[in-house]
This record gives structure tokens, sequence and C-alpha cells, in this order.
């Protein structure tokens, strides 16, 4: 047949995607083996039925037809108000422009700001798909590596470095942080912030999880002097709603930004389904009190891991401010974490992340996803302790 383009062959740079376990276990549960899948970002609990119940009637009503591409106006209105009323950034619907799902936004703000070759910084450790969807867009990729002895934060020095050896154009950075579930404090946004205005590129903010917050507080770097006019906020319904299947979510921006990427939307995805769109205006509706209540399995899980964590010392923690994640230290046992999720797949039938599906600086951690029901969680996290004791006894 005839050869397919480089854009997608090259999509992995000629490696892994990083979610070689992910279907490992997928294949293991197909063949009827009971794993215990703690790897991907799915909750627990579905999509509420009143929101389920709100697309229903939006479909039977008629609204299956082509939607209006940039979002309606009454969810881009929704999405804004929120938006002002978290950050206090003034915002309008003419700053948002809704798309299929976070990585569809993720994906568009690099085509929009990224021409091909342009070169693009991101932090390592990073969401598996970063890499790809950066070079998706045409652009070249290029991590910023941190230090687990800084809880994976961001060195704005070591930014400001690639930044000036890359020609960077633009930053994209991730906080609530998947995987790490670090919350960036304050000094390090506006330390990212002054490299930007510096070094003159576009930061690019992945903030997904901002619903859920265990500790500290959520700061958009829109909201700091000077950077509404060059960053692009990326969120979602997915997370915040347990509306992964929906594929739902924005991009907020300056206007001029948002308008060019209507364009790019008419040529690429065409809008969102509007009886989706009503579902989330719905859902929007119902504010804060149903967003906790998604949230809340996780803050409670957190705290459960916590107590276990600390009644033993071959597995650490990376300080967790926020998202559905644990990011555990298991370098005592003297293997990567590809080796000891592996072998804990193989012997005791537990799925977890490893570190390295997140990047080269995470490697010798794993990734534990908080959603299963706390007994089988609170089961499964003692068992992960007890074999990695046993372990790193015998090493």
């Amino acid at each position: 047949m005839p050869g397919l383009s480089k854009r997608i062959t090259t999509l992995n740079a000629g490696g892994s995607d990083g979610w070689e376990l992910f279907y490992k276990a997928k294949r293991m549960i197909a063949e009827g083996i009971a794993v215990t899948e703690l790897t991907i970002g799915e909750h627990d609990i579905r999509t509420d039925p009143a929101i389920l119940e709100a697309m229903h009637a939006a479909a039977v009503a008629g609204h299956t037809g082509y939607a209006l591409i940039p979002g309606t106006p009454a969810l881009r209105d929704r999405i804004a108000a929120r938006v002002t009323e978290r950050t206090g950034v003034p915002t309008t619907r003419d700053n948002v422009l809704v798309t299929p799902g976070g990585q569809a936004a993720l994906f568009a703000a690099h085509m929009g700001v990224c021409d091909p070759g342009d070169s693009a910084l991101f932090i390592d450790p990073h969401y598996a798909t970063y890499p790809g969807t950066l070079r998706a867009a045409g652009a070249v990729p290029h991590a910023v590596a941190t230090r687990p002895e800084r809880a994976f934060l961001p060195d704005p020095e070591d930014v400001a470095a690639a930044a000036r050896a890359t020609g960077a154009v633009s930053l994209l950075i991730n906080t609530p942080n998947n995987p790490t579930g670090a919350i960036y404090p304050r000094a390090t946004l506006e330390g990212l912030a002054r490299v930007a205005e510096a070094e003159d590129f576009w930061l690019i903010s992945d903030e997904v999880y901002d619903t859920q917050i265990w500790e500290g507080r959520h700061l958009s770097p829109r909201a700091l002097p000077g950077m509404a006019a060059r960053t692009l906020v990326l969120g979602s319904m997915s997370k915040s709603h347990a509306m992964t299947g929906s594929r739902i979510g924005w991009i907020v921006g300056p206007e001029s930004a948002i308008a060019r990427f209507y364009d790019l939307s008419v040529n690429t995805t065409y809008g969102v389904p509007g009886y989706i769109q009503d579902a989330a205006l719905f859902a929007l509706e119902q504010g804060s009190p149903l967003e906790a209540r998604v949230a809340e399995p996780f803050r409670r899980r957190r705290a459960l891991a916590q107590e276990i964590l600390a009644r033993q010392n071959a597995v650490g923690l990376i300080p967790s401010g926020g998202a559905m994640y644990l990011f555990l230290d298991i370098r005592s046992t003297g293997l990567s974490g590809e080796g000891f999720a592996n072998a804990l797949l193989d012997h005791h039938h537990i799925a977890v992340m490893p570190g390295e599906s997140f990047g080269a600086t995470a490697a010798g951690f794993v990734r534990v996803a908080m959603t299963i029901p706390d007994e089988r969680f609170a089961e499964a996290l003692h068992s992960l302790c007890r074999f990695a004791e046993g372990v790193a006894r015998a090493a």
C-alpha cells in the first residue's frame, strides 16, 4: 500500500506511547483474570443520572443536528462565568471555544500557536499523550526535566534555559498535576510567567483537575498580571463531572486567538453535538455541590492512602495536593517503575502505571489511580506495600 505520513508514523518518536501495561492489564481481564485496575483516571462512579436525563431530553427535543461550532452561546456564557468566578479574570463567551474533550483542546491549542517545526516545551513527568500530541500538531517537543527532591515542580530557571536553547514558542504545564498530584504554588507560577514574558512564548495551562484540590489552592496562571494575553487554559467536564465519555472540554484565551481557533474547528472537529453541550450546561448550572460530590471519593481515598503509607518504609509518596492519583516512590526495591508494575501485575494482579510512562524523570515511580471503592483500594495498597517491602528486603 502507499506509505503513511511522517506525522502519524513518528507520533511516538519510534518508541512507546507509555500505555503497554494498561493494554496488558486489559488483555488479562479479557482472558478472565480478576485484575485490580488502578491505571487509568476513570471514575468508579458514572455520570450523574440527572445529567444524562438532560442529555436525553435535549436529544429528544431535536438538538441532534449541527451545533454552533465555537459552542452554544449559553454554554460558552456559563463556562465564561465559571472562569470569572474561579479566577477573578473577566471572561466572556468570546474568550471560550468548546472542544470535543480536553485532549482535543490540547491538540487545538498547539495547532494554533505552533508552526511546523516550532519547538514546544512541556514538563517531565507529563501526561502520557503530551509529546505525541505536540508532534501531531507539527511541533518539536522538548521536555524540561524536574526532580523528585523538588516534588517534581518545575524550576523556572530550567525552563528559561530550555526556551533559550530551543527558541520555544510555547510551554505546556499541568496543575493540579497528572501524574504527581502536585499543585504548582504561586511562586512557581510567577516564575514561569516571568520566563514566558521574557522569552515571549505562549503558556498553555492544562487545568482539567481544578476541582480536585485536597491541600492549598489552585491558581490559574491566566490570573497573574499580564498573563491573560499569552495564556491558553484547557478545561474539561471529564474529571470535574465524571463525563469522560461525553467528550466535552474548552479552551479559554484572548478573543483574537479564540476567533482563529474557530477556523481550526471548522476544518477539524466541526463542533460538539448540541445535546451534549446542553447536558454540560445543565451540569455546570448545578454549581460546586455537584463537583464536590464527584471529587469527594478521591479526597477520602487520599487520606486513607496517607494512613497506610505512613505505617511502612518501602514506598514513598510525592506530596499530593490534588488530582485523582498517587505518585509512589518505589526506588527502595531496586526496580524500575516498569519492572515493579509488571511484577505487581504478574504476581498480585494489581495494575498501576509505571513512572516511565510519564517521562524519563519518573523512573523508579509508579502512578496509582484512586478509582475503585475504598475497601478494595485499601486492600490493593496494602498488597502493593507488602510486595515492595519483600522486594526491598531481597534486594
